[in-house]
């Protein structure tokens, strides 16, 4: 249930199938309907935006907004809201589970996770690391949920160091505090990340992503490497002296030239030898689907859950093959799937499976739609609430 949220005034919808495809015009809403599911999960939701931007704007202003899920897990009913704080301002947001308040982002990732591909990513392979750490990261709270607050440790460790080295501060028990705490949290992120992509290749060589073009993942990770050859304490204790040794360095480049903020998520397209960032666009994509599918597969078989999957506009970038390929493979998961698109059409190959809605010219609503082959119900809209 939506509430003020983006361009939606309100909507409910009532998401029954395993498959759920919404279909509408381009600036109709689409994106903002799955974003507002990524929402209630951890993290900042599939565009990273601040919290002001999620209101919807009217001639008074900014109103206040909100976002209400109602899930059935393995462990049985639960419910996510999140919103603006009651009496809160619009920068604000407050994260509610089963109405108390959530202490954590482990919290709930214990109960659901998000994983998404939208056109944004089409460049992933192209731009800088960050992108691909965060994507990467995404995974691993699906399977370690206490790895959001490793790297956000680390990150702020990271952040006071840089700015202590900034002012020519040279207090070395507080630089080496901070240099501890980057040292146990990066490492920490950094097992959790390579373990990860270890698990990854098992479930791509093991076929879980059908006929999707095999891949395989690796990282560009100095303190990775470093796990690679030595216990976990012994990595701890080589990163901190490296952060000691590069006090200098630092302070004159402005940042931390080593650490676990350094980690690059890199590809490769088996079947043609090739890194990902030398494949074409639609390679790319094919092997992004391939990895979040390999991943849906190996979450459920862990946890006993899978992340549900927010796939923006994906069909419309694969040939017909790799599309009916997308479908069975969907078909086939133990999650349930978003999927979005400017037509219906392109989902007829999933037939009855699916669940569709379409959103309004200029974002004026959201309705039902009725299976394929069924007739229009006379009222295809979904009742509205008021006070979400």
């Amino acid at each position: 249930m939506l509430q003020d949220f983006r361009n939606h005034a309100a909507a409910e919808l009532r998401c029954e199938s395993a498959i759920v495809v919404v279909a509408g015009e381009n600036g109709s809403g689409k994106t903002n309907l799955l974003e507002a599911v990524s929402l209630l999960g951890p993290g900042r939701g599939l565009r990273g935006a601040r919290n002001a931007e999620f209101c919807r704007h009217t001639a008074a202003g900014p109103l206040p907004w909100a976002v209400h899920g109602r899930f059935e897990g393995p462990f049985g009913p639960f419910e996510v809201g999140t919103g603006t704080p009651p009496d809160g301002a619009v920068d604000k947001r407050a994260l509610r589970l089963d109405g108390m308040p959530v202490r954590s982002q482990a919290e709930l990732a214990a109960q659901v996770a998000a994983v998404w591909l939208t056109p944004q990513m089409d460049r992933l392979f192209q731009e800088g690391a960050s992108g691909r750490r965060r994507f990467l990261d995404r995974l691993v709270w699906a399977l370690e949920p206490t790895h959001a607050r490793e790297v956000a440790s680390h990150d702020n460790a990271m952040a006071q160091r840089n700015r202590l080295l900034s002012q020519g501060g040279h207090d070395p028990g507080w630089l080496s505090s901070l240099e501890d705490a980057m040292a146990r949290h990066g490492v920490a992120a950094s097992a959790a990340r390579l373990a990860m992509v270890n698990r990854l290749n098992a479930a791509l060589e093991a076929g879980t992503a059908g006929a999707f073009p095999a891949a395989r993942c690796a990282l560009s990770c100095e303190v990775a490497r470093m796990l690679e050859e030595q216990p976990a304490l012994a990595a701890e204790d080589a990163l901190r002296a490296k952060l000691l040794a590069n006090r200098g360095r630092d302070a004159a480049a402005g940042l931390a030239t080593a650490g676990a903020h350094r980690c690059d998520l890199l590809m490769r397209h088996i079947p043609k030898d090739l890194p990902a960032e030398m494949c074409s666009t639609g390679e790319q994509k094919a092997l992004l689907v391939s990895v979040v599918l390999a991943h849906a597969a190996l979450i459920a078989a862990a946890r006993g859950f899978a992340p549900i999957l927010l796939l923006d506009e994906v069909a419309a970038h694969l040939d017909v093959p790799r599309r009916e390929a997308l479908f069975a493979a969907l078909r086939a998961l133990p999650a349930q799937v978003f999927l979005t698109g400017t037509e219906m059409a392109v989902f007829d190959g999933l037939g009855g499976a699916a669940q569709r809605f379409g959103t309004g010219e200029n974002g004026s609503g959201v309705r039902a739609l009725p299976p394929l082959g069924a007739e229009l119900p006379r009222n295809a809209d979904y009742p509205v609430r008021e006070g979400l």
